[in-house]
């Protein structure tokens, strides 16, 4: 139980910045990560980090979960919703 937590407390989620990310949006989906973060009194628990090319630059912005290769796509709408469902990896 005890890695489990480990793990859970270095959560890294990395948005995208590069031009084309951009252009869709990760000015207002950082935004909104960072309110999320704030308001589930996670900031001790989520770190939130910009990142350069994520690869995925044909879809919406793009945003990696612990550095895994699942690349999502998020837009300033989906983007409460993503963070709901992250949020249950987290408690």
């Amino acid at each position: 139980m005890f890695l489990n937590f480990v793990e859970v407390n270095n959560m890294v989620l990395k948005v995208c910045v590069g031009s084309a990310c951009h252009i869709k949006g990760s000015e207002q989906v950082i935004q909104i990560l960072q309110k999320c973060i704030k308001e589930s009194d996670m900031e001790d628990r989520i770190t939130l980090k910009a990142s350069f090319c994520l690869g995925n630059c044909t879809e919406a912005v793009s945003v990696t979960v612990d550095d895994g290769e699942e690349v999502f796509s998020l837009s300033p709408q989906n983007t409460a919703e993503f963070f709901k469902n992250i949020m249950k990896k987290v408690i």
